[in-house]
């Protein structure tokens, strides 16, 4: 992960959206003519970031609950008294798709403009049949709108609804017998039918126990969904072997995962995933232990988490600088996080992610001589054009 392949003077060759080839530019107008060349002498080229966790579709703010956070009122205190998540599902049930579609476009071009060209966007603020098959509406009209490439995921399992108080099995039943199959079948006649589709959980105290979880994802496996998990931002159940067991594509929080589930995690092939804007929002000076999860040999990954509780956030770049700051991660280790490691967590590894022959030409170019630019800076945009498949799009 520290290597991030820097070509000094290189060159990129594009033909029909696809990266041809990449090298020094002497080679590489020794080899190809252009029918348009782009001279970024001075600048850095790096590939598009892909965020690999967010919760971009919904309705409503949360500025209030942000105001009891900064007072000290713990998160899973707002959720019992009827807020955090189920505050954004009041708001996201009463919206109509084409109000969540729009208000999720708004946010997805901030971040195309922050050089995101690639995005899971998970479901799970509707918790019931009808509102979250309007959030895989509004994500599949999302897709038809803008350039970058969408991945989704179904949340069903993403807190338990007031009509469920008291009865999380009775929702869990829920999702197995109705949700999971009205998912499945929204993905296959969906503009999205060629992208990997993950199916989702939180596992995590007041929310989902671990056997809850188990039957939300075995379910999900049966109906050929890939898998996914919300596991230790809080309380650790076991969530992150449970993950590995069941063969999951990533793994995501981890800001108390314990010593023997890391080693799990770092002896498998399951992306870590942190998503370090959210200890920030919520004002905590501890992160998930990327380095350590990187030291011990897992492949980490580094996402926004974007939604409206704990993470207010759409850039990529911002995230890059946290890791580095808090998380003591190498500039080089947070661009090959956000890029090439970002796009295995979704599924994407062999298509987008880096700047190599038969992908995807999704690059950006920065408003500066040097990708550590991008970590050394924060709080202003250095990406200065956004390409995706060959075209311009900033």
């Amino acid at each position: 992960m520290q290597d991030a392949g820097v070509i000094e003077g290189g060159a990129i060759a594009i033909a029909d959206g696809i990266i041809v080839d990449v090298g020094p530019s002497a080679a590489i107008r020794a080899n190809y003519t252009a029918g348009r060349e782009v001279d970024a002498t001075g600048l850095a080229v790096c590939p598009g970031f892909v965020d690999p966790h967010t919760h971009l579709v919904y309705a409503g703010d949360r500025v209030a609950e942000f105001e009891r956070k900064m007072q000290g009122v713990p998160y899973l205190d707002i959720l019992r008294s009827g807020g955090g998540i189920l505050s954004t599902m009041r708001a996201t049930r009463a919206a109509t798709v084409e109000e969540l579609t729009v208000t999720a476009q708004h946010r997805l071009r901030q971040m195309e403009q922050l050089g995101t060209t690639t995005v899971e966007i998970k479901t799970g603020y509707g918790l019931d049949t009808r509102t979250e098959c309007n959030l895989l509406a509004a994500i599949d009209a999302l897709a038809g709108r803008e350039p970058a490439d969408i991945v989704p995921t179904f949340l069903g399992a993403h807190a338990v609804p007031p009509e469920f108080a008291g009865n999380a099995d009775g929702y869990v039943a829920l999702i197995e017998d109705e949700m999971l199959p009205a998912a499945a079948e929204w993905h296959a006649a969906s503009r999205l039918a060629g992208k990997p589709f993950y199916c989702d959980a939180f596992c995590e105290a007041n929310v989902f126990d671990a056997a809850q979880t188990r039957t939300v994802l075995e379910a999900a496996r049966t109906l050929d969904f890939p898998l996914k998990l919300h596991a230790d931002e809080f309380v650790s159940l076991g969530g992150v072997s449970l993950a590995v067991a069941l063969g999951a594509t990533s793994v995501d929080h981890l800001d108390v995962t314990p010593d023997f589930d890391r080693a799990v995690l770092a002896a498998s092939p399951t992306m870590a995933v942190v998503l370090p804007a959210v200890n920030f929002h919520l004002g905590s000076t501890h992160f998930a232990d990327a380095r350590r999860l990187i030291d011990e040999g897992a492949a980490l990954a580094i996402a926004t988490d974007a939604n409206p509780g704990s993470a207010p956030c759409l850039s990529m770049p911002f995230i890059m600088a946290l890791a580095c700051r808090y998380q003591k991660l190498t500039p080089a280790e947070a661009l090959n996080a956000a890029t090439i490691n970002a796009a295995y967590a979704i599924g994407l590894g062999d298509q987008v992610g880096s700047l190599a022959p038969g992908k995807q030409a999704d690059l950006l170019i920065l408003d500066a001589p040097d990708f550590r630019h991008l970590v050394y800076w924060f709080g202003h945009n250095l990406v200065r054009n956004v390409i995706k498949r060959g075209q311009f799009i900033v």
